[in-house]
């Protein structure tokens, strides 16, 4: 049963274990959630930054001070960007290389202000199979996820409290982020009923189907609770021996659960590194809204 005052949401889970054979052989020692995409400092500069860490400073802005990164082999470097080096700062300013030390200290203050543990997926088996990792540490409380390889932001940058007031509103054992896409075909696609505006009662998901039944695709970017686990627990995988996550939110509404989603518009934009031409179209998106942001922050300090 929900509790009648679902309590905020504090806990981040970040599945960042997948192995990235899309981007080969540019992952084979970087991550793929490593691959920078272009963001703007508080300074007004364009700079480059881990899609990863773009990630959690979102997350962090928001409010959220634990997370719960799911990393698996070769994934050491993910580990080493998020292990604040002072001294490197200090290097770097002493020789006037300076750049862009003042947002890379701001980032390591946030690292230092947040808890971050570090869960090992031994073997990719599926994003349903990462998220299953956590339950011993997020325990009964509902938390979020958000893949590793995808940023979903937007002028106002509110997707995380938009979904956790939409989840706390519609009591609900989760709830799901949608875009209308042209072509779901290769997304998770969500059967819905509209039950308030840019919401939705979810009454079916579907991974990948060949007929879509709309075309709202489920973007990487939930919020569960703890009966996520069980419905996990009890989903068969897939062919390829991987636990997926849609099957497990059909789990889910097959016995009873309530899920609802929100629905973002068309100034939401997509930040995708998992392909070569996701990143491509990553790399653009990024380097536009980035430069309106800094644009802004320009024309705010002439103001």
């Amino acid at each position: 049963m929900t509790p009648p005052n679902p309590p905020p949401i504090r806990k981040a889970v970040i599945p960042a274990a997948g192995l990235g054979t899309r981007l080969l052989p540019a992952t084979k020692q970087q991550p793929k959630e490593m691959l920078p995409v272009f963001g703007a400092d508080p300074e007004g500069g364009l700079c480059l930054k881990p899609v990863v860490q773009q990630i959690f400073e979102q997350l962090f802005e928001c409010g959220m001070r634990e997370f719960y990164l799911v990393v698996g082999r070769e994934k050491r470097a993910i580990e080493d960007h998020f292990s604040p080096d002072f001294e490197f700062i200090r290097r770097l300013n002493n020789h006037r290389k300076n750049g862009h030390t003042a947002d890379l200290e701001r980032f390591y203050r946030k690292i230092e202000e947040s808890t971050i543990a570090w869960v090992n997926q031994p073997s990719p088996q599926g994003f349903g199979d990462a998220v299953l990792c956590v339950e011993p540490f997020v325990g009964e409380e509902p938390f979020l996820v958000n893949a590793g390889d995808t940023y979903m932001t937007s002028t106002l940058n509110d997707v995380p409290i938009r979904l956790s007031q939409a989840h706390a509103k519609g009591r609900a054992e989760a709830t799901l982020t949608l875009k209308e896409i042209e072509d779901p075909r290769q997304y998770g696609v969500a059967e819905v009923t509209r039950s308030a505006e840019h919401v939705f009662d979810v009454k079916g998901v579907v991974e990948k189907p060949s007929q879509p039944a709309s075309k709202l695709a489920i973007m990487p970017f939930y919020i569960f609770n703890s009966t996520i686990f069980e419905a996990l627990r009890n989903t068969e995988r897939d062919r390829a021996g991987e636990l997926q996550l849609t099957d497990a939110i059909q789990k889910l509404i097959d016995t009873g659960h309530r899920v609802n989603a929100i629905e973002l518009d068309a100034d939401y934009i997509r930040i995708d590194v998992g392909s070569p031409e996701t990143y491509w179209e990553a790399l653009r998106l990024s380097h536009s809204s980035s430069l309106r942001k800094m644009n802004s922050i320009l024309s705010q300090r002439r103001a």
